[in-house]
């Protein structure tokens, strides 16, 4: 099974020098994370601070990272080698509990001549 490039990932609905030849519909990948107490107090001390929370954008960064994968994954299952639309999404699922969801339209593209 062949996987889905980083690079074949666009929010546009097209890629350049590509064209769709077959729409294999809506792919998604989803992941819950939720806060360790060390990390809700290292967070409530930056805050403090103010400015980047840094422990905090490391943890969206890697809920989002993780998502993304496993939206490739998928789409890499359906015999995809591009995904379009490419959106993410987050919700506080309860408090300090996060759901992230990646989601897109995995497609075959080939060049174009």
């Amino acid at each position: 099974m062949a996987r889905v490039a980083h690079n074949m990932v666009t929010t546009a609905f097209e890629l350049d020098e590509y064209r769709i030849t077959k729409n294999l519909g809506v792919v998604r990948g989803i992941t819950v994370r939720s806060r360790s107490i060390i990390g809700t107090i290292g967070a409530g001390l930056q805050t403090l601070i103010g400015g980047n929370i840094s422990l905090l954008t490391e943890l969206c960064e890697r809920a989002r990272g993780e998502a993304f994968e496993i939206m490739i994954q998928h789409a890499s299952q359906l015999g995809a080698n591009a995904i379009i639309g490419a959106r993410y999404d987050a919700t506080e699922v309860m408090q300090g509990v996060t759901e992230v969801l990646a989601y897109g339209t995995a497609v075959i593209v080939e060049p174009k001549q």
